[in-house]
C-alpha cells in the first residue's frame, strides 16, 4: 500500500514538471505560435549575411525579428520579412538598415522610426532602406586602387 503511494506521489511530480518544462520552453522560446505580432516587408538591394532568426532593433533594443528572406524576382531584390510586437506602431517614412555588431560580427536589422504620423499596416513594405556594407568589397576597393574621390 505505502509502495503504491509513493508510486503515485512520484508519477504526479513527474507529470508537473513535464508541464512546468512545455510551459517555461513555450515562454522563452520566442512564443512563435501566439498571435501577439504583426509583419512588414523592407526591400533591400543586398541583405547579405541577414539570416532569419536575426535581430530587429530601435535603438539598440530588441523589438522584433527577421522572418523569411526571399528573392523578388521581378525586381531582383531582396524582400525581408519583419515580425514585431502589435502594440509597436511604426510610420511609413521609417528607416531599415542592415547592421552588424562588430566588425565582422552578426547582422541585424536596425529600425529608425519616422515622424509622418501615417502608420504602416501589418504587410506593408518598407521602401526607405540601406543595405548592408560589404567589407571585403571595400577592402578589395582600397586594396587593388580602385576608390573613386566623389
Amino acid at each position: 500500500m505505502n509502495s503504491k503511494k509513493v508510486e503515485l506521489t512520484v508519477g504526479i511530480f513527474v507529470l508537473i514538471g513535464l508541464i512546468a518544462i512545455l510551459y517555461l520552453s513555450l515562454q522563452v522560446g520566442s512564443n512563435r505560435w501566439a498571435g501577439d505580432h504583426y509583419s512588414l516587408s523592407a526591400r533591400f538591394l543586398n541583405a547579405g549575411g541577414l539570416n532569419e532568426g536575426s535581430s530587429v532593433q530601435i535603438a539598440g533594443v530588441k523589438v522584433g525579428t527577421v522572418g523569411s528572406i526571399t528573392l523578388n524576382k521581378e525586381q531582383m531584390v531582396a524582400m525581408v520579412e519583419i515580425k514585431l510586437p502589435t502594440d509597436l506602431v511604426l510610420d511609413d517614412d521609417t528607416i531599415a538598415s542592415i547592421k552588424s555588431t562588430g566588425l565582422i560580427g552578426d547582422k541585424f536589422l536596425a529600425l529608425n522610426p519616422g515622424g509622418s504620423g501615417i502608420p504602416l499596416e501589418a504587410g506593408e513594405v518598407i521602401v526607405d532602406t540601406e543595405s548592408a556594407v560589404d567589407i571585403e568589397d571595400l577592402i578589395s576597393r582600397f586594396a587593388f586602387g580602385s576608390i573613386e574621390d566623389e
